[in-house]
């Protein structure tokens, strides 16, 4: 998605302020269309005010994927905008408590309904649909929301572990004890998921959370990435390389071996902790 395309979509995001979480958290992200493709059809988001990143890989054919992408970001972006500062108010008001699982789950079906409805009311965008990896950082828990084989991933102390699990048949199969990773890995039937964005009216969500240690960072990435690079070497290269740099790098990376697909990441980084002194430099983890 272009530079121009996140800045329009952010125009159309209600400028609301919610609530500052307990650690200051950073993000950079790129996106690019790879070596095989001639239109890219991720999307991504950051909203840093909002402690909001966002990404999606869209299906359904050129027009289709970049609509189903677009569409998904910001559906997602204005909802959890809108629940979040809604939330808060209540919280602050009658002390209700903030329920986070029920409202990503509640902003993604809003989203899978939303593209779902604009296909059915478009006969050339039938089919369309689109992943999503959603994080949003409250209090000390960076929540995620996540539907398709899209990924998040954690990196902490030397070690980087997937966060959500792919929507996807073969990983239906591995968690099953039908096939191994390897054999996952090498399948030609690898990329068929099991559940999307828009393809039916409701999906189910997946959710989870993690709680925050500064220099914890956090990779959200399309499979255009995953495809090509290993684990070990995503974390090779965030370990070694200055955060804002990161993104491009992995996406050249992924080009370099073929770039069959649209690729897209976000790397974020818990740089501090609020009213403990902020630091410019990735902690260097242990090992």
């Amino acid at each position: 998605m272009s530079r121009t395309n996140r800045s329009e979509i952010r125009t159309r995001i209600p400028r609301v302020a919610t609530q500052q979480p307990d650690f200051r958290v950073v993000g950079h992200g790129a996106s690019d269309v790879g070596r095989r493709r001639e239109v890219n059809e991720d999307s991504y988001l950051i909203l840093p005010k909002n402690n909001i990143w966002i990404v999606a890989d869209g299906m359904g054919g050129h027009a289709g994927g970049q609509v189903a992408s677009t569409l998904t970001v910001e559906m997602v972006a204005r909802s959890l905008v809108r629940r979040l500062s809604e939330a808060e108010e209540a919280q602050r008001t009658d002390d209700t408590p903030l329920d986070m699982p029920a409202l990503m789950t509640a902003v993604i079906k809003e989203s899978c309904a939303a593209v779902f409805d604009s296909a059915l009311n478009q006969p050339h965008l039938r089919g369309m649909g689109s992943t999503v990896t959603a994080m949003v950082v409250t209090g000390s828990v960076a929540w995620f929301g996540h539907v398709g084989d899209s990924r998040a991933y954690l990196v902490r102390d030397g070690q980087i572990n997937q966060v959500t699990e792919d929507h996807t048949w073969v990983q239906e199969q591995v968690s099953a004890g039908l096939i191994t990773e390897e054999q996952a890995r090498n399948s030609m039937i690898r990329n068929i998921i099991t559940r999307s964005i828009g393809f039916e009216r409701d999906v189910r969500v997946d959710v989870g959370a993690v709680p925050l240690v500064r220099g914890d960072q956090f990779l959200l990435c399309s499979d255009g990435l995953t495809g090509h690079v290993e684990d070990h070497e995503l974390l090779e290269m965030i370990d070694s390389n200055h955060r804002r740099s990161v993104p491009a790098q992995l996406i050249d990376l992924a080009n370099s071996r073929g770039g069959e697909d649209n690729t897209t990441v976000i790397l974020t980084t818990v740089v501090s902790r609020r009213g403990h002194g902020r630091s410019g430099k990735r902690r260097k983890p242990s090992r």
